[in-house]
């Protein structure tokens, strides 16, 4: 009887572990407003069911931190990360993987910006003034412009007479063009976005400098998920052609010409500016 049981046992939990997975979690760190980053990933997640055969839910999180822990919980199977979000999740679980960049992430830049009234027209003149980076964790919005400061000889808590965070890239250029701070960092893709799309007045607040180029951003997958599943959802990035009318609405929305395939090493350089500036041990 015993015997029967267990082998009972045996394929009862055989059989549980040989379901499919059925639905796709996904998140996105918080580096722009929540409404944002739904409206930009609703045509993305429809893509991606139609691709994959599976329902795409869509979990917002608060915070940068929250991506990083979701992932190494399995509560997330992929999430949209900034190059130093990724190089947390890879330390923290030791297998996430980098599924695809867009073709911009490969040479990626910050905008120092200015109020326009403030009198700052470079990197010398923010010594003594108030300044915002965008959130701690986010590569472009603090990691990388801090090691370029730190490069130009300049040490945010030694040189500036406030440093704060405004903990979004859009949020960046609303403080520093309402005055709320004098000076601060943010995203180039997004300063390009908010400038095109009239949500910035460029007659109050300008850019002052453009770091060189570093890569950043990823599709990034937990490395639990189902070998057979990655590929799938690798291919149908790879897919999408600006020609195609339906795929060129989601490659706006990401402003990506196209995704690229890409790889840990690419990240080690942000892996080492992190360390430098005593961001991670």
């Amino acid at each position: 009887m015993l015997k029967r049981f267990l082998m009972l046992l045996c394929g009862v939990l055989m059989g549980t572990s040989a379901v499919a997975q059925t639905s796709l979690r996904v998140s996105a760190i918080p580096d722009e407003a929540p409404t944002e980053l739904q409206r930009k990933f609703a045509p993305l997640g429809a893509y991606l069911e139609k691709e994959t055969g599976m329902k795409v839910e869509f979990i917002p999180v608060t915070d940068y931190a929250a991506v990083v822990e979701s992932l190494a919980s399995n509560k997330l199977d992929l999430a949209w990360l900034g190059g130093f979000t990724f190089v947390q999740a890879r330390l923290r679980t030791g297998n996430a993987i980098p599924l695809v960049q867009r073709v911009e992430d490969e040479k990626f830049t910050s905008k120092f910006i200015a109020n326009a009234a403030s009198g700052i027209s470079g990197l010398a003149d923010l010594k003594g003034r108030n300044f915002t980076f965008g959130s701690v964790s986010s590569t472009s919005g603090h990691l990388m412009p801090r090691f370029f400061l730190l490069e130009n000889r300049i040490d945010p808590e030694k040189d500036f007479r406030r440093v704060a965070f405004s903990g979004a890239h859009d949020a960046t250029a609303l403080q520093v063009e309402s005055g709320k701070v004098e000076a601060g960092v943010l995203n180039a893709s997004v300063w390009d976005k908010l400038v095109a799309e009239k949500k910035v007045d460029t007659g109050k607040v300008k850019v002052i400098w453009t770091t060189p180029p570093y890569y950043d951003y990823n599709w990034t997958v937990r490395g639990t998920l189902d070998p057979a599943l990655v590929r799938k959802l690798a291919a149908a990035f790879l897919k999408l052609d600006p020609k195609v009318p339906g795929h060129k609405t989601i490659l706006d929305l990401q402003r990506a010409t196209r995704f690229i395939a890409t790889r840990p090493e690419n990240y080690k350089g942000i892996e080492a500016a992190a360390r430098s500036a005593g961001l991670i041990k």
